[in-house]
């Protein structure tokens, strides 16, 4: 199975794409889509939709993973502009016939490092360790969204367990 994990950004977008196999995930590719941070709101996101689009196509996963969103009360301009970055790349998504499925943030962390309250350093090394990785991609963008896409596989792993148990 090919997984894509999507960190959205208005700047700066990562995506990270684990292959799975046999219970074990390989890193096939990680990037950014980046925008210009000069230029207005709706031809930010056009990038991000395009960028995305391409590498949607380009890479052919099976389901892509974003974060889901939160509001911050103290920055709720912030969250409002996420949304806005999140809604292209699910767009983009359905526009490829990829399903999206997303994950809170403690749940990402806890999937990874076994406390849903790690630190990005914590998560970085996990990542690196799973993906046989000398060290964290950069940008962080990257390392996030592959920190997605393995939390998704764990989850299908566990689905997988499970439905042995269950037959058994």
């Amino acid at each position: 199975m090919r997984i894509i994990g999507i960190d959205p950004g208005l700047q700066c977008t990562g995506y990270g794409v684990v292959e799975v196999a046999d219970g074990k995930c390989t890193l096939v590719e990680g990037g950014v889509v980046r925008t210009d941070a000069e230029a207005p709101l709706e031809l930010r996101l056009l990038s991000i939709y395009e960028g995305m689009l391409e590498v949607l196509r380009e890479l052919q996963p099976e389901v892509a993973v974003v974060e889901r969103l939160y509001a911050k009360y103290r920055h709720p301009q912030t969250a409002i502009l996420m949304g806005h970055a999140r809604g292209v790349i699910c767009l983009a998504a359905a526009a490829a016939s990829i399903p999206v499925r997303e994950y809170e943030a403690s749940k990402v962390k806890k999937s990874l490092t076994g406390s849903g309250r790690a630190s990005k350093e914590q998560v970085g090394r996990m990542v690196c360790e799973l993906l046989s990785l000398g060290q964290p991609p950069r940008p962080a963008d990257i390392t996030d969204a592959l920190a997605l896409a393995i939390c998704h596989s764990r989850g299908r792993e566990n689905a997988i367990e499970a439905n042995r148990r269950y037959r058994n």
